[in-house]
């Protein structure tokens, strides 16, 4: 799979209107232990646990790029539809789309855009406001 190009795998797509069901600011991957236990903490009970695994991952995957890799403010947000949650994590890199890695040996990381992509219903990216949001659509 990382042979393919970031625009097949990554499309530049809006996301589906949601409701915010929690939102952070972040500066640091130290942050994210925390935002993992918080949503974990308010999903349990509405969300099944794989699910909760699912929606964990996805989010700390895309939180974690956003910090390492786009810089400037970072937002995360978990939204929810009907059917499905939405993940929306934007940084300051706005001239900078998702780039999954190619060519570059698994065991060197820089696969979690792939994992993300296999994870969601729907997945893609935007620009609002100067900022890029990286979003991905997890049906509940």
């Amino acid at each position: 799979m990382t042979g393919q190009a970031a625009g097949s795998i990554w499309p530049s797509a809006s996301p589906p209107a949601a409701e915010v069901l929690l939102s952070w600011r972040l500066a640091d991957v130290a942050e994210l232990p925390a935002v993992r236990a918080q949503v974990r903490a308010e999903l349990t009970g509405t969300a099944t646990a794989d699910l909760l695994d699912r929606l964990v991952l996805a989010l700390d995957e895309m939180a974690s790029n956003a910090l390492r890799h786009g810089g400037g403010r970072v937002r995360a947000a978990l939204r929810g539809t009907g059917s499905a949650y939405l993940i929306d994590v934007s940084d300051d890199a706005a001239h900078t789309p998702p780039a999954p890695a190619v060519g570059r040996d698994p065991s060197l990381g820089g696969l979690g855009l792939y994992l993300i992509a296999e994870l969601a219903a729907q997945h893609g990216w935007y620009v609002d406001g100067g900022a890029k949001h990286v979003w991905a659509l997890l049906p509940r």
